[in-house]
């Protein structure tokens, strides 16, 4: 089994998730990270990029699930780009950090942020 990744970080989207009304009015900036576990041996060897999976294409997908239905919790909307991404039966494992760098958090703080991983069964 290869052990390939393909990396996407900081894709940036506002959604209104949070469990405070004015979360879910306002708005805000999320920032996705998502690591892919898949074999990258075929596109290696066709130099092709319909034989991995489409960086830009992948980005817009997030985006859309951020900027969609509003979720109380950091792990729903982790879990929901999880499953976004491994629909793709290429692949095998995903690892989503959802960030919310804007949270109400009544302390100074750089950052919070989520991280589920998730393999195919």
């Amino acid at each position: 089994m290869d052990a390939d990744m393909i990396t996407l970080s900081g894709v940036r989207a506002v959604g209104h998730h949070g469990v405070y009304p004015d979360e879910k009015r306002d708005g805000q900036e999320f920032v996705v990270d998502a690591t892919l576990s898949l074999s990258l041996r075929r596109a290696a060897e066709t130099d092709d990029v319909v034989d991995t999976v489409h960086y830009g294409e992948l980005a817009e997908r997030l985006v859309r699930i951020v900027e969609g239905e509003a979720v109380d919790l950091l792990e729903t909307l982790a879990q929901r780009l999880a499953d976004a991404v491994l629909a793709d039966r290429r692949v095998d494992a995903v690892t989503i950090t959802v960030h919310k760098p804007q949270a109400p958090i009544p302390v100074p703080f750089g950052d919070v942020a989520v991280t589920i991983s998730r393999s195919r069964p």
